[in-house]
């Protein structure tokens, strides 16, 4: 083993990797704060998130490149969900001595593209020692003023979208659970599961076109984050499990991984039913699924090959013993 980082070297690594942008952000890395300025007519968002090694991520199975980029991607989700732009993000990072060299510099570098993907840049953050890997990203964004779609604005009578594949990246999941080792190529569904592309551009169309009544991003499956909505707006919901665009070619239940997979950081949302022409059969490289409507009883109910049931809840929950 190499000389042990400092963290001031360490922090000096973080901001080598990361050039300075001067959308708002006046004073970045290197204070005791940063300093942001939205842009006149425009509102902030606020959001953060974990992302944990045993829990969100494995050290053994998952690359720390793919690692870099994730805990970004999934953060900036949520911007997109509520039609933002992502502008900058904060940095916490929890690590052994062991992963302050090349382990880090991989990350870093998963990370800085993430942030010029995105067009997030880094503004600050945290470090300190510890023997798991856990980080933490704070993700300061903008949306215009009266913009933002949240989750309590679906009524009855709204048909209910879906963006992209669902379950796709809890495929990929099994698939790099049952991998020897990271080197071969990875198919599509790793991908999606090692590096999710949140649904920005669509987002703030949605939000530019007045389109959507209610949205939230798909994070923990969408049996689990269609309740949350439904919830905020005080209706039900009927589900097509026909409608629902499931993985192909698996041999898993591809009804199941489209219900409970949960990690796509697709987009679920509601559009009245006399503006509903207006939404394309794709967006970019995503499908747009109409999978069902907003009902008046607060009941969810599933619609499958003629039979009815309740959806219940069985995605992701951190709380709960984990399926994956």
């Amino acid at each position: 083993m190499g000389k042990l980082a400092s963290e001031n070297s360490i922090l000096e690594r973080i901001e080598r990797a990361f050039s300075r942008s001067k959308s708002g952000l006046r004073l970045g890395l290197g204070d005791d704060a940063a300093l942001w300025e939205p842009a006149p007519g425009f509102a902030t968002i606020l959001t953060c998130d974990w992302f944990l090694e045993g829990t969100h991520f494995w050290r053994a199975k998952h690359s720390p490149d793919a690692v870099g980029w994730k805990c970004l991607a999934r953060a900036t989700s949520d911007i997109a969900a509520m039609g933002g732009i992502p502008r900058t993000f904060l940095l916490s990072l929890a690590l052994p001595a062991s992963h302050t060299g090349k382990w880090l510099d991989e990350f870093l570098g998963g990370l800085r593209r993430a942030s010029g993907f995105l067009g997030c840049q880094l503004a600050g953050g945290d470090t300190t020692r510890n023997e798991k890997i856990l980080i933490n990203i704070s993700v300061v964004g903008e949306v215009r003023k009266g913009g933002a779609i949240l989750r309590s604005g679906a009524r009855p009578g709204d048909i209910l979208y879906v963006s992209g594949t669902l379950g796709e990246a809890q495929l990929g999941l099994q698939q790099l659970r049952r991998r020897p080792s990271s080197g071969r190529l990875p198919t599509s569904a790793l991908k999606r599961h090692l590096y999710p592309e949140p649904r920005l551009k669509l987002g703030q169309w949605l939000s530019s076109q007045d389109l959507a009544t209610a949205m939230m991003d798909i994070s923990d499956g969408l049996s689990s984050d269609l309740p949350r909505l439904c919830a905020a707006s005080r209706v039900g919901a009927s589900v097509l499990a026909s409608s629902l665009p499931k993985p192909r070619n698996t041999t898993s239940n591809a009804l199941e991984l489209a219900l409970n997979g949960g990690d796509d950081y697709e987009l679920l949302f509601t559009v009245a039913r006399s503006k509903s022409k207006a939404i394309p059969s794709r967006f970019g490289k995503a499908r747009l699924s109409a999978i069902g409507e907003i009902t008046k009883t607060q009941n969810l109910i599933l619609l499958d090959d003629g039979h009815e049931r309740s959806l219940s809840a069985a995605g992701w929950d951190a709380f709960k013993i984990s399926r994956r």
